[in-house]
């Protein structure tokens, strides 16, 4: 077969056509990286200061009284500031950090090369989802600086308190719609892409499962968004405009009646769990294409059950539209209602569990090479399984009728979303950092990162199992208010002592990430012996990413062939 011709594209001049207003994908994954862990960075600030106040209560942090005069006077935390803490911590790492990062950096950047395409179906629209994405975020960072502060009524913002709180919760409205445009652009960009602009050769079954996952997930995102832009749509006039879509009829604040004609808080549940679950799939199944390609590759081993890896993950996103309701046991659903939703959430357990189950027999007797990110992939593994068995907890109406809104749920919410995508996106940023810079990261560094970062997780989540148990609540400000559950003080104290160190390590990642981008090795083109397609072009790639058009022979996980004189097979390798 002969490769087709090709035209070279040049490359943009200027330094704002570049950089900065770029319709070069490249650069696009880049700008969506660097702003996504920015975010990462002050979501994680934020949890600091939560696991101050549950582990050393009372106590002041003196740097505090002058950052947040007004929410932490002479650095003693005040109940609203906390509020507003694990509201903005949340929203920010779940909307503005983990998805942008998985969908916008990792998306962007190695979808393209590893089909073989010169860019993005539509370059100019995929600009304008990078820069309705930094609008979001500039107008949920302007709610920490008003007057009344930033929201305070939890990320998924129940209503009717989301209504008549009266903080930046219209701000948090405001910027949830435009990264909700942002989000269905990328999508749309994301699916024309993988459908049209193929190499020849690449058959969707030789796609790589990080391809996959991408393709599979925009397709969430475009069904499921609507669903939370309709919600908050609604929301945002019952705040304005005096609707009376979530607000009941006869509602007392502060001694007054509002005048509402009545509308039905549940609706505003309904409405955002229907997004709410499956975008849990949309954070998690990006890193699950990531560490499945890392574990053939760091294993040297073909990915075992490809296609029961797509189906699995066609199968959890199909799923995933009719489980919502196990988010709402306690709200007086009809049992037999309760009992579907209940089995759905058991079902889909099962793609899940292949998925594990294949991961495990990838490397199985492989020739396992322990790098960087192949302990990011063991990590999430882990990570996967502890979040999944604790999810069958929750699956269970019984068990979750006791255990709903205790840290039990936090526990597992924390393993699957934190946990799981953290590792992810570590393994996406360790493997390939080579292709996007030229340069190797230290891997002794990243290694010893990923090993503490495992330890120190799973040290502060895991006792959240035992006081969720004990029936501790979440979004408790101040513990001691039950006798009970103040003597196990000493465990929230340990977790908050862990969450520090876990904060501290990521300093290891940012040093080393940073010194490796100007100080590092030159990375060859194919530093880790792969076969998927990005690594047959340069480090980094050039504007045009393949010099010639590759022509795909073959699956990307053609791994230890026998009798063949390497043990990797490039896919544009007959």
């Amino acid at each position: 077969m002969s490769t087709p011709s090709h035209t070279l594209p040049q490359a943009p001049q200027g330094f704002l056509r570049k950089w900065v207003f770029s319709t070069d994908h490249k650069v696009i994954g880049l700008q969506y990286m660097f702003t996504s862990l920015l975010f990462l960075l002050l979501g994680g600030s934020l949890a600091m200061l939560i696991r101050w106040q549950l582990g050393f209560p009372g106590k002041a942090l003196s740097f505090m009284g002058t950052l947040a005069p007004t929410g932490m006077p002479a650095g003693h935390m005040l109940p609203d500031f906390y509020h507003m803490l694990f509201t903005m911590h949340a929203t920010i790492m779940i909307f503005f950090a983990v998805i942008p990062l998985l969908m916008g950096g990792f998306g962007n950047y190695v979808l393209p090369l590893m089909i073989g395409a010169e860019d993005m179906a539509f370059p100019r629209l995929n600009m304008m989802s990078y820069w309705t994405y930094f609008v979001s975020g500039v107008v949920i960072l302007t709610s920490f600086f008003i007057t009344s502060g930033a929201a305070k009524s939890g990320w998924f913002a129940y209503a009717p308190l989301s209504v008549v709180d009266a903080t930046g919760q219209t701000y948090w409205i405001i910027s949830l719609i435009i990264i909700g445009a942002s989000s269905i652009m990328g999508s749309i960009n994301f699916i024309t892409t993988v459908l049209n602009l193929r190499a020849p050769g690449m058959t969707m079954f030789r796609m790589p499962m990080t391809v996959w996952a991408i393709f599979i997930t925009s397709i969430l995102l475009l069904l499921a968004l609507p669903s939370l832009t309709v919600a908050v749509a609604c929301l945002l006039m019952d705040r304005v405009a005096g609707t009376s879509f979530f607000m009941p009829a006869g509602l007392i604040i502060n001694g007054s009646t509002l005048d509402r004609s009545g509308g039905q808080p549940l609706l505003w549940q309904h409405l955002f769990w229907f997004f709410g679950h499956p975008e849990v799939y949309i954070v998690i199944m990006p890193a699950m294409g990531i560490i499945s390609d890392l574990i053939s590759t760091f294993s040297r081993r073909p990915l075992f059950g490809y296609k029961a890896m797509v189906y699995s993950l066609l199968g959890i996103a199909g799923l995933s539209f009719v489980v919502w309701g196990h988010h709402m046991f306690v709200s007086g659903m009809n049992p037999t209602l309760g009992t579907t939703f209940m089995m759905s959430t058991m079902v889909i357990a099962v793609p899940s569990a292949i998925k594990t189950f294949n991961w495990l027999g990838t490397m199985w007797r492989g020739s396992i090479r322990f790098r960087a990110p192949m302990w990011c992939a063991v990590g999430f593994i882990s990570m996967f399984i502890i979040g999944g068995l604790t999810g069958v907890f929750l699956a269970a109406t019984p068990v979750d009728v006791y255990v709903h809104n205790t840290y039990f749920v936090i526990g597992h919410f924390h393993f699957m979303m934190v946990g799981g995508a953290l590792f992810g996106i570590f393994g996406g940023l360790y493997y390939w950092f080579p292709k996007m810079f030229g340069r190797m990261m230290n891997d002794k560094i990243g290694s010893l990162h990923v090993i503490l970062t495992f330890i120190f997780f799973n040290l502060v989540m895991y006792p959240m199992f035992v006081l969720g148990l004990a029936g501790e609540p979440r979004r408790l400000f101040d513990v001691a208010v039950y006798p009970t559950l103040a003597a196990m003080q000493p465990i929230r104290t340990f977790m908050s002592v862990n969450a520090f160190l876990l904060f501290g390590t990521q300093i290891l990642f940012v040093v080393n990430f940073f010194w490796s981008m100007f100080k590092g090795a030159k990375a060859p083109n194919n530093p880790w012996e792969a076969n998927s397609l990005e690594w047959t072009t340069t480090s980094p790639p050039p504007f045009y990413n393949y010099e010639t058009v590759p022509t795909v022979y073959h699956g990307p996980y053609e791994y230890s062939i026998p009798n063949h004189r390497t043990d990797w097979q490039p896919q544009n390798q007959s």
